[in-house]
């Protein structure tokens, strides 16, 4: 004989829950340890395996967050009752233990048992059985609170957003220029790829502007956080995730905030860094003090750079591709066939080097690039000290990049610098060390680079 209908409701005062299966087991401690992990910096599988679930798991809790933790993992406050004390509460009432007997081995009050016992108990098998995951899941799905997000009320607002964000590029006639066709792939753009084109104005600009476009009314304002949870986070409903090309960024996820401060580069050590470097290289009095670069082309070529900071002379480091370069056979783990590599950026500055005289061999400066990752080597075949820029600040390696760009009128970008001999090199290199200088005084390198070795001598 079945329950009648509304029996549920009746005997756990609450309304029937629409169930989507059985109750998954309770997975917001797990939750909450993984967005943990994730603050401290771990990749999302990294996070899942340390929390005790698998890598696909963690991949789909972080995307369909949006890269940023929920606002209902936020650490328990002990007002409402954890997963645990369910569990505890399951197996007292198994044991047959009276309602204020749990009470007092939970440290809570008869009534909160009562109606936890009540509200919560599983009633699929036409009997009112308490069940601590039933119970946590119900709970949980009690305790949301649905707000539908404004872009998914305001169509209006949702329109202007998304013609400002995302609209079509026109011409000062009007007509609309399309750009290139990019097909959305889920993932941020790559690097030096077409993008999307739009009106792409950032969040913050949207929301600032509507106060100037509608300064009377209320209903058309939002906040630029609201505009990028719209973006990022799966199931709000309002805005595609591919406009998320549209962002300068192009970021469809975020980025932990301890997740960017891991990105420096392993092998860069504080001691190594250009606050470390004595006083004496930044005034130029004394030769022997480099600073070094590559100069990336086409199907990444590359040549090195060297110039020396007092007299401008510079050094051309020939870096040709390997054999298989292009090829697509490439060995996990192998060499950087391109040429570029850390070996054999390390190979070429050695070699280079051991043609001047000791006295020119003090220091070089590069930027952060992995092309270097190998200087504790070179430092012990060359005896030069090697120190790094600090990130993103080209300007201290500023003779370095002054250098680049009069290379730059033999090396145009978007060529194929691979197809130049080491020969051929060494003959721009000459041509920019007979050049006359104005820093030095419409002297040349080459002369000024011989002056220093003869005073010193």
């Amino acid at each position: 004989m079945g329950r009648s209908h509304g029996w549920g409701a009746e005997q756990t005062g609450r309304a029937a829950m629409r169930s989507p299966g059985g109750p998954s087991v309770n997975q917001r401690d797990a939750k909450r340890a993984f967005w943990q992990r994730i603050a401290e910096g771990l990749s999302s599988e990294d996070a899942a395996l340390v929390c005790g679930v698998s890598p696909p798991v963690g991949s789909r809790w972080f995307r369909e967050a949006g890269g940023m933790i929920p606002a209902h993992l936020a650490q328990h406050s002990g007002r409402y009752l954890s997963f645990s004390e369910r569990e505890e509460l399951a197996l007292l009432r198994a044991q047959g233990t009276g309602v204020c007997e749990i009470a007092r081995c939970l440290g809570r009050s008869p009534s909160t048992v009562s109606r936890e016992l009540r509200r919560n108990a599983a009633t699929r098998g036409g009997m009112l059985e308490y069940r601590a995951t039933v119970a946590q899941w119900k709970a949980e799905r009690a305790a949301k609170r649905p707000k539908a997000a404004k872009l998914v009320k305001n169509d209006r607002l949702q329109a202007y957003v998304q013609s400002r964000l995302a609209g079509t590029v026109t011409d000062v006639d009007g007509r609309p220029i399309p750009g290139p066709n990019v097909a959305w792939k889920g993932r941020r753009h790559g690097r030096r790829a077409d993008r999307r084109w739009g009106i792409s104005w950032s969040p913050e600009q949207i929301s600032r502007r509507l106060r100037v476009d509608f300064p009377d009314d209320e209903t058309m304002r939002i906040s630029h956080e609201a505009i990028y949870q719209a973006l990022y986070i799966q199931g709000r409903g309002a805005l595609r995730r591919e406009l998320s090309a549209f962002l300068r960024s192009g970021r469809t996820l975020r980025v932990p905030r301890a997740r960017r401060r891991q990105r420096g580069k392993h092998f860069i050590s504080p001691d190594v860094l250009i606050s470390q470097r004595p006083a004496e290289v930044a005034d130029r009095a004394v030769p022997g003090h480099w600073e070094g670069d590559l100069i990336i082309g086409l199907n990444s070529s590359a040549i090195g750079t060297l110039v020396e900071r007092t007299s401008r002379f510079t050094l051309l480091l020939h870096l040709p591709p390997m054999p298989d370069h292009g090829s697509g056979a490439r060995a996990k783990n192998g060499p950087a066939l391109a040429g570029h590599g850390a070996e054999a950026v390390r190979d070429a500055i050695a070699t280079k080097i051991a043609t001047l005289p000791e006295q020119l061999c003090k220091s070089l400066t590069w930027d952060q690039g992995a092309e270097l990752a190998q200087h504790a080597q070179l430092r012990i075949d060359t005896g030069l000290a090697i120190y790094f820029c600090d990130p993103r600040s080209p300007w201290q390696r500023g003779t370095n990049e002054n250098t680049n760009g009069l290379l730059r009128q033999y090396f145009p970008k978007g060529t194929d610098i691979s197809r130049y001999s080491a020969h051929e090199l060494d003959a721009v290199a000459t041509t920019l060390n007979t050049r006359p200088r104005k820093t030095l005084g419409w002297k040349t390198p080459a002369e000024a680079l011989k002056e220093l070795l003869s005073s010193e001598s």
